[in-house]
């Protein structure tokens, strides 16, 4: 085996399977909006839109098995109803957004025809990529991911030699937690858990007499490269927008700003070209999320490719009726959802990328457990009801930043270490 070949290709696929429509039209927005702080922004934004993903497939290259691994450790029904919430969520609102974003961006400038034959041919290709599994890897790493790296370079580039470095006053009044609250909307850590899985029954296809000690180092590598590539790239779409501050109304949504900033940079063909960049940077997503949906589905009915090829059709169909909805409703809808399951997320990648001696079966479930009674807050939070909210604000210093969960998590794992210890030395 070619091992720097083999890390290449899987950087290059695991980089299209985490760059889709969020992450192109989220960065450029909040470099727009967060002015002269865009740096500090950027800072929150990476850290849980690729520092908590790469840690994701760093915890993948560990266990090595399903999304169902991850939670394993609390009981193996709460494994499985987290996994069945993970790939319920992520073909509902992240899968669809993809085919929204394309027809809103790629497609309607261009065409006038209604959303709805967007999506089904979309997701009809989504579903020809997800039927012909073996050849995903190849696909993505050598063909899809280059094309998106070329135009996304070609868009930076030319804005940082184009423009003075100067910015507009920020419109954002936190722009570090806000930043990590916008990493959220980039799907990036649930993505991790589920494209993770992709990458590592992809390298078991093509090697299939790979080595546990080569695998967790192939897969550690492709990610450290991934996560260098979209720190590159998030940095520079968030300079971007911020350098532009002054070509746009500040009430401009996240769509019209990315198309704004294409015909700026690239001319009278810059809609061309981000048409073919979001509709690449989405299909690549939508494959992973609809794959990885049928990969763990076909593995819980006992290796059945007839459970896969069925999960794939019913994710296509969800994808192509909820595509119907514009993007700025499927991400004012996803919010609740992801309020409540990115702590969960987050803190099950921390602990499974910590070594196991930290992290003991009761020192897991009680950290689990805690995060999910303290992230209740925030997501009642989000649908309205702040009762409970301005309650725990008075309480818990980083609540009013709708991260009440951290700091309770972080003080459960450090009692449950130390009361462990202290048991097993008696």
């Amino acid at each position: 085996m070619n091992n720097t070949k083999e890390t290449l290709v899987s950087a290059f696929a695991l980089f299209s399977l985490f760059f889709g429509a969020g992450n192109l039209i989220l960065p450029p927005f909040i470099g727009f909006n967060a002015g002269d702080w865009w740096w500090l922004m950027a800072i929150g934004f990476c850290l849980s839109a690729i520092l908590i993903p790469i840690l994701g497939i760093f915890a993948h290259a560990k266990l090595q098995g399903t999304i169902f691994d991850f939670g394993k450790k609390v009981s193996t029904s709460f494994g499985l109803i987290y996994s069945l919430l993970i790939y319920a969520i992520a073909v509902a609102l992240p899968s669809p957004r993809t085919a929204s974003v394309t027809h809103e961006i790629g497609i309607a400038p261009f065409f006038d025809i209604p959303p709805i034959y967007t999506s089904i041919i979309y997701f009809g290709l989504v579903l020809v990529f997800a039927l012909n599994r073996s050849k995903i890897l190849n696909i993505l790493g050598k063909f899809l991911t280059p094309a998106i790296l070329l135009i996304l370079l070609a868009i930076i580039g030319i804005s940082i030699f184009s423009f003075d470095f100067n910015f507009g006053v920020s419109t954002i009044s936190n722009p570090f937690t806000d930043g990590i609250l916008e990493g959220y909307q980039t799907f990036d850590a649930i993505a991790a858990v589920v494209v993770g899985g992709v990458l590592i029954i992809s390298i078991n296809i093509k090697n299939k007499d790979i080595s546990y000690t080569d695998r967790k180092a192939l897969i550690r590598n492709a990610g450290i490269f991934a996560g260098v590539g979209l720190l590159f790239v998030y940095g520079g779409l968030i300079l971007t927008g911020a350098l532009m501050h002054g070509n746009f109304e500040t009430g401009i949504n996240r769509t019209d700003l990315l198309n704004g900033i294409s015909r700026t940079l690239l001319g009278n063909e810059g809609n061309k070209f981000l048409s073919i960049l979001v509709s690449l940077a989405c299909f690549t997503t939508a494959i992973g999320i609809v794959t990885g949906t049928a990969d763990f589905i076909k593995d819980r009915f006992n290796n059945s490719n007839k459970a896969y090829t069925i999960t794939a059709i019913i994710s296509c169909l969800l994808g192509i009726a909820m595509g119907q909805f514009n993007v700025d409703h499927i991400i004012v809808v996803a919010i609740p959802a992801l309020m409540f399951i990115y702590p969960i997320t987050i803190i099950l990648i921390v602990l499974n990328v910590l070594p196991d001696k930290y992290t003991e079966p009761k020192v897991f479930r009680a950290v689990v457990f805690t995060t999910i009674l303290f992230s209740v807050p925030d997501f009642l939070n989000s649908i309205g009801i702040t009762s409970v909210a301005n309650f725990t604000a008075a309480y818990l210093p980083l609540s009013k930043y709708s991260l009440a969960w951290v700091l309770p998590a972080v003080i459960a794992l450090i009692v449950g270490n130390l009361t462990h210890k202290k048991t097993t030395t008696v």
